[in-house]
């Protein structure tokens, strides 16, 4: 796969560029600020409908115009393909295929495939949960664009749901009489039992949406844990391994589900209220989408994203993953009560829903979907009371983590900027690797990546993506391009963009 040519119109800096690209490395060089990550941007865009730098899509359009438009030819196994995608900030956006119109956008998802390195990917290693998320989500779409459409179907229940407990939560803090209806039986009775039973069809809904999504991360979990390993042993040889671990809201506990999102400290307080603790990396609140992870998230601290799923089911072929107890995040240390909650969840029994069977056979899947949709339903109502009192959907996808950990210890909080940067980049080559295992070599994107590494993270990172079928590049300065992967080169200067090789 690689793109034969990108065409922009009143995209971000440009009011029109028309660029010619070819397989193998090309280098986009100048000065920053002049435009060069808008290119390989507005690729990423083609390739995901959302940009790795920004939330929302008003940025994008060129200031003074009201769209912008992305057009790129797209050549897969000898078929070319004309995609084109126009971005209306506030309205919506529009796609075509071949010149022919797609009744939705996301229709044209997985035409092109990117794996893009950029200096946000730190973010991956030291940031919120949300961006781990994203970052699973945006491959699982890269490897079955039919999960555009679980991220979005997920997402609209989400939204559903979070407003009717924002609506039941007022009206639980008030019954006609004044005083606050202390549980389910009196929330009905003070007039709000239509609001239970429209919960409870959102239930059913979020948790069909959320184990569908759920179990697909599991696997891709699975997936990547190997290719994480190598990629970081070869960037950072010496260094402790590298490993993951799924941390969702799910923990197992006698003969059900308890969903581990409900302690003072993880979710926000009634308004008015000054219940909740804060914790070192802030408490958990509903939050907005962003940047492509789906729906409300809990703000990211490692104590908050616990869970036993990742020890049993999901611990790999080869692998046993520790308890959570033993992971001793500095929350931890320093919220005894959150500690006392991971140790209670170790030594746990598995739930079905991950299966019994942590080295399972070559090719079985250790996800049941059903087994998860029945778990989620289980913990919603568990926590109903709860999600009533803080208007906020407290269990499910939306909430969980993807653990990182060097040795004994989380990456976040305890990994050196060296080491950081290795774990990001072994995220993205396990990415690349996957993508190019289900079949096409993905486009490599590293913008303004090299920058940032020594020469030894350089010359190993340049070796690794030397053999992709096409690699762009941006760099502030040619010498940042290792000579290693020498190709086409482009200059961008003051808005334009020319070719000089």
């Amino acid at each position: 796969m690689h793109v034969a040519h990108l065409s922009l119109t009143d995209f971000r800096s440009y009011d029109t560029v028309d660029l010619g690209l070819e397989p193998g490395v090309t280098a986009f060089v100048g000065p920053n600020g002049q435009g060069k990550t808008n290119l390989v941007e507005a690729l990423g865009y083609v390739a995901t409908q959302s940009s790795h730098r920004v939330a929302t899509d008003a940025p994008l359009v060129r200031h003074g115009a009201s769209r912008a438009i992305v057009r790129s030819v797209v050549v897969r196994d000898d078929r070319r393909a004309l995609v084109e995608l126009e971005i209306n900030p506030g309205r919506a956006n529009r796609a075509r295929l071949n010149r022919s119109p797609m009744s939705r956008p996301r229709d044209v998802i997985g035409l092109l495939r990117t794996v893009l390195f950029a200096p946000e990917d730190l973010a991956l290693v030291k940031g919120d949960p949300s961006e781990r998320r994203r970052f699973l989500d945006d491959l699982l779409v890269a490897r079955a664009p039919r999960f555009a459409g679980v991220r979005a179907d997920y997402d609209r229940v989400l939204k559903q749901r979070g407003a009717l407990l924002r609506t039941a939560a007022q009206a639980r803090r008030g019954s006609r009489s004044g005083r606050r209806a202390e549980n389910d039986a009196g929330f009905a009775a003070a007039g709000a039992g239509d609001v239970l039973s429209t919960l409870e069809v959102w239930d059913a809904h979020l948790a069909r949406q959320g184990a569908e999504l759920l179990a697909a991360r599991l696997e891709l979990v699975e997936a990547l844990r190997p290719l994480v390993a190598a990629a970081y042993a070869s960037l950072a040889p010496g260094s402790a391994p590298a490993s993951l671990e799924y941390r969702g809201t799910l923990s197992t506990g006698g003969d059900g589900v308890s969903p581990e999102g409900v302690s003072p400290d993880d979710v926000p307080p009634a308004p008015g209220s000054t219940a909740g603790v804060s914790t070192a990396g802030g408490q958990a609140t509903e939050e907005q989408p962003a940047r492509g992870p789906v729906g409300e998230s809990a703000n990211g601290r490692d104590a908050g994203a616990r869970s036993v799923m990742a020890e049993h089911g999901t611990a790999g072929r080869g692998t046993t993953a520790r308890p959570a107890a033993a992971q001793g995040t500095a929350a931890h240390k320093a919220h005894p009560a959150a500690d006392r909650d991971t140790q209670s969840a170790a030594g746990q029994s598995a739930h079905p829903a991950v299966g019994q069977d942590a080295h399972p056979a070559a090719g079985q899947s250790v996800v049941d979907r059903g087994a998860i949709e029945q778990a989620l339903r289980a913990a919603l109502l568990e926590v109903r009371s709860a999600e009533l009192e803080r208007g906020v959907t407290l269990v499910g996808p939306h909430r969980d983590d993807l653990f990182l950990g060097l040795g004994e210890l989380p990456a976040r909080g305890y990994a050196s900027h060296g080491e950081s940067w290795s774990f990001a980049l072994a995220l993205r080559l396990a990415a690349y690797e996957l993508l190019r295992a289900d079949g096409g070599d993905p486009v490599l994107i590293l913008d303004d990546v090299f920058a940032e590494l020594d020469t030894q993270r350089r010359r190993r990172l340049a070796e690794f993506v030397s053999s992709a079928e096409q690699v762009l590049i941006t760099a502030a300065v040619p010498g940042d391009v290792p000579t290693e992967l020498a190709g086409a080169w482009f200059d961008v200067a003051e808005g334009s963009v020319t070719r000089v090789r």
